[in-house]
């Protein structure tokens, strides 16, 4: 079976080394050493500072919110993992949804414009597929309404933009560090402040509100442990590689698949981690019936996004977001990790090109009047 993803294990041996080191310091969590080192080197390789290590990416965006003091309402784009919203409803945050941009596939601007009314508190945009927001428009936006930002980053792991992190925009950034994800710590995930007394607040709050041996503050427990730490200093001691990895099956896709499929325009001036390969289909039919031919072969893409936020439950918008509900429906991510067969990835671009090709076929063939197809006695 050849799923979306597969995590990338660092060689045993590198993590066994970290993992001796727990032993021998007999720290196993509260902020010990690995997660100390994982800190400090993770804000170097990122170009970053005012980094908070937590349990996971969705803890990270509830301790944002908290910290920055979101009530009310939060803006947020319909075409992201449901986790962007389902934190926002866990803190007793109503979701808005704004439609999405038809090209980058990110939050559009001019819909956020359109949503904000006086209970709107904040803003919540998600670099989709690693894609870089329209950061300066949502920035003006924020300063002329008085909102909190908090970029949803779990795909933009090392993505820049102009040169900078693309992490230090807005109030906060949060990372996930999920197992999926292109640098992982199994479980885990990282936040990303602007300001340093945010940053102090937040490492007080994920350690129950302790400070000094006090409970100074309401608190919660997201710590990430020495066991998650070491992971994340093995994958970083091999990221290089791993990029270098994804970068060449992506481009394979890209050349092989680029004069066949739609897919999301890049933000100008920003690098790519490649976190995904999305293609839009003509049509959501096209889209399952390619699928379908995929899974008999044993391979199994996934609909990221599906279906479109906007349609489902409490979050429901009465506006609805067409764009997102038309993209959710016609997106497919194919098979992307380091360690994906180059043979494989010929198998599915064959199918994915054959397919269309059929296609295309068929509706030549079916536009000939009757009288003068070929095969016509």
């Amino acid at each position: 079976m050849i799923p979306v993803t597969k995590p990338h294990l660092p060689e045993i041996g590198r993590y066994i080394s970290y993992i001796e080191r727990c032993y021998e310091n007999n720290q196993l969590t509260n902020n010990g050493p690995l997660a100390q080192e994982l800190k400090a080197r993770l804000e170097e390789y990122l170009g970053v500072q005012n980094l908070l290590l937590v349990a996971n990416g969705t803890l990270a965006l509830q301790i944002a919110y908290k910290v920055l003091g979101v009530s009310g309402k939060a803006i947020t784009t319909p075409f992201t993992f449901v986790a962007t919203s389902s934190s926002l409803r866990w803190e007793g945050i109503e979701p808005v949804y704004a439609d999405i941009d038809a090209q980058s596939l990110d939050l559009c601007p001019e819909k956020v414009l359109e949503a904000i009314d006086p209970e709107v508190t904040a803003l919540v945009p998600v670099h989709v597929y690693g894609n870089p927001c329209d950061v300066e428009a949502f920035d003006r936006i924020a300063k002329n309404h008085d909102l909190k930002v908090i970029y949803d980053a779990a795909h933009a792991f090392g993505v820049r933009l102009n040169g900078k992190s693309i992490l230090l925009w807005g109030d906060a950034a949060t990372l996930s560090f999920h197992a999926t994800k292109v640098f992982h710590t199994v479980e885990g995930g990282a936040i990303v402040f602007k300001r340093k007394e945010d940053y102090e607040r937040a490492c007080r709050l994920i350690n129950f509100g302790y400070e000094e041996g006090e409970v100074v503050d309401e608190g919660i427990n997201a710590k990430m442990s020495e066991f998650h730490a070491a992971m994340g200093l093995c994958m970083l001691d091999e990221i290089d590689t791993v990029l270098q990895q994804r970068e060449g099956v992506y481009y394979r896709y890209y050349e092989a698949l680029k004069d066949h499929f739609e897919m999301p325009v890049w933000k100008e001036g920003a690098t790519r981690n490649y976190a995904y390969f999305p293609v839009l289909f003509p049509s959501e039919g096209a889209l399952l019936n390619a699928l379908q031919r995929l899974n008999e072969a044993g391979i199994f893409p996934r609909r990221y996004f599906y279906p479109s936020l906007d349609t489902l439950g409490s979050g429901r918008s009465d506006r609805g977001s067409p764009i997102s509900r038309d993209r959710a429906r016609r997106v497919l991510c194919l098979p992307m990790y380091p360690a994906l067969p180059l043979g494989v990835q010929d198998r599915i671009v064959s199918i994915m090109t054959s397919y269309l090709e059929s296609q295309i076929k068929e509706t030549l063939e079916w536009s000939v009047p009757h009288g003068f197809r070929q095969d016509s006695k």
